[in-house]
């Protein structure tokens, strides 16, 4: 599992001498910081505390993938802890042509038996951001990075806009902007620092100020971000289309207000999976591992064996056969990162394309329900339902989705509000919203036959011969029962045994298999409901949100 890992990679804007100068310095810093002892700057194992080691190996000359010899320096804090041994390594990696590229890993190895904790943003990530002009890509145009976000200026905006577009850009772009009527230094210090300090070293940080804001939108103009919201925005970003605004999530402010703690944590989950799952710059990859043995910096004897190999200092294992293991294993796993890759954004692209014809589709279905109308009409046949009025407009946010529930008579909401709400944080794409509010005007329309006995089926059954006066919904997005695996799983289960009332069932909750897809991709989000229109003559919706865990997003 890779869910706990910390990991920087970015090109340096020095050479490799001063490269490993600055970043030498900074590991002396972050170290004393610590309360650690200096190492020195000697190659070699070097006991730094009680219970903490120290490797450094800062003149490698290493065969890369290539077969040319890359310059290599790297360090290795392993601190020893009653749950397992915390891990910190850092490499500077200069082949001979190209860039100086740096890589920070921060993990926990847990003791056998027992998971592995998270790791923070280590402070070393920010003072090697301070002083290497780091930048997330070696092309020309690279966007800079920063252990705290830059502020656009209107001045900026288009330089800014030329990374978000950008087609080389590796990493994301986060971009907080300002609610109205707030002092944008105060929102600075006070909200989007904390909020974005767990994304330095994993993205590109920016804070939009209010005089650039109005550009900004202008330019994006399917892409925006306002209001104190927050924006990630992914590589790959084609301005000029709205379907695929949906791939690149807006935290609304209420999410900030709520809990700014949680925010920051949920802000940097993407950026955190998409820098261990993608593909290592060639500079970084394949680099053969560490190995211990020879010279040693202090007493050894009670020194902790590390890797089954007993203290001596850090050398590399130069034999070619392991090394052509190490290198081809290295590759293996670069190329599982391009195909994860590439197929996250074939699903992406696939899940616009689809949400653009839903739309078109919307539309038309529109226009003939209207037609029917007015044929009838003018044939002095009975017209075709109408829809109350209220009913005639669509919400525009979940959070207008939610509270528009009791529209519906015979649906009943007993879920949480708030993970529905939480949807408007994930796209400002209206789509999903309009899918979500399609499913609600289809499922009333089938509880009013149904408790007539006039249904024909079930919702799915519905779905498949939905009559010309009713509101239609995918037959192929209402999935009737979840998988096996799903049903015996007991923590699986348990996300889908949700709230109705004791009347329905005297325990206050049954298991929701039921469930209808909102928009595109494996992992859209999911409506989760139980039929009681043969009983209590309703339905209970018990679940709107992101998709619950199954052997796909677990």
């Amino acid at each position: 599992m890779t869910d706990g890992i910390y990991r920087m990679a970015v090109a340096s804007g020095h050479n490799h001498r001063d490269t490993v100068t600055l970043a030498g310095q900074q590991v002396r810093h972050w170290l004393k910081a610590q309360h650690y002892d200096d190492p020195g700057a000697e190659d070699g194992r070097h006991r730094v505390g009680p219970q903490a080691v120290l490797d450094c190996a800062l003149k490698e000359r290493i065969r890369g993938a290539t077969g040319a010899k890359e310059s290599v320096a790297r360090w290795r804090l392993r601190e020893f802890t009653p749950q397992g041994i915390w891990q910190t390594s850092l490499t500077v990696s200069t082949p001979p042509t190209g860039a100086t590229w740096i890589r920070l890993d921060a993990e926990q190895l847990p003791v056998r038996g027992s998971s592995a904790t998270k790791a923070p943003v280590p402070t070393l990530a920010r003072g090697l951001l301070d002083v290497l002009s780091a930048t997330e890509g070696e092309h020309p145009g690279a966007a800079r990075l920063h252990g705290l976000p830059t502020v656009i200026e209107r001045g900026d905006v288009d330089e800014v806009l030329d990374e978000l577009c950008d087609p080389d850009r590796r990493m994301p772009i986060v971009v907080a902007s300002t609610p109205p009527r707030t002092d944008f230094d105060d929102w600075l210090a006070e909200t989007v620092d904390p909020l974005l300090r767990g994304c330095a070293g994993l993205a590109v940080l920016y804070a939009l100020a209010p005089g650039a804001e109005r550009d900004f939108n202008r330019a994006l103009e399917h892409h925006r971000v306002y209001g104190g919201a927050v924006r990630t925005y992914l590589p790959g970003l084609d301005p000029a289309w709205a379907p695929e605004a949906q791939r690149h999530r807006v935290m609304g402010r209420h999410t900030l207000d709520a809990d700014l703690r949680r925010a920051s944590g949920l802000l940097a989950w993407l950026p955190r999976r998409l820098a261990v799952q993608s593909p290592l710059p060639d500079a970084l990859a394949g680099l053969p591992p560490l190995r211990a043995g020879g010279r040693t910096s202090g007493p050894i004897e009670s020194s902790p064996e590390i890797d089954g190999v007993q203290p001596g200092s850090l050398l590399v294992d130069h034999h070619e056969e392991e090394v052509h293991e190490e290198r081809a294993r290295a590759e293996e796993l670069q190329e599982v990162r391009r195909w994860l890759r590439a197929a996250e954004e074939r699903e992406s692209q696939l899940a616009a394309e689809y949400d653009e014809q839903y739309s078109e589709l919307r539309e038309a279905r529109t226009q003939v329900r209207s037609l029917r109308g007015r044929l009838a009409e003018a044939d002095g046949d009975a017209a075709p339902r109408t829809l109350p009025d209220s009913l005639r407009v669509d919400p525009v946010s979940f959070a207008e989705l939610v509270e528009r529930l009791d529209e519906f008579p015979l649906l009943a909401f007993t879920g949480d509000h708030r993970l529905a709400k939480e949807l408007d944080d994930q796209t400002d794409h209206p789509t999903w919203v309009r899918m979500a509010w399609d499913a609600l005007l289809a499922l009333q329309d089938y509880a009013e036959a149904a408790v007539h006995g006039e249904s024909g089926g079930d919702f799915r059954r519905w779905c498949e011969n939905t009559p010309a006066d009713c509101h239609v919904f995918p037959p192929r997005k209402v999935i009737r029962d979840e998988s096996r695996t799903v049903r015996t799983n007991g923590k699986w289960k348990g996300e889908r045994e949700l709230p109705v009332p004791v009347e329905v069932n005297p325990a206050g909750k049954v298991f929701m298999g039921a469930h209808l897809r909102i928009g595109g991709g494996g992992t859209a989000p999911r409506l989760h409901y139980h039929d009681d229109c043969s009983g209590t003559g309703r339905i209970y919706i018990g679940y709107i949100g992101l998709h619950l865990h199954n052997t796909r997003t677990n």
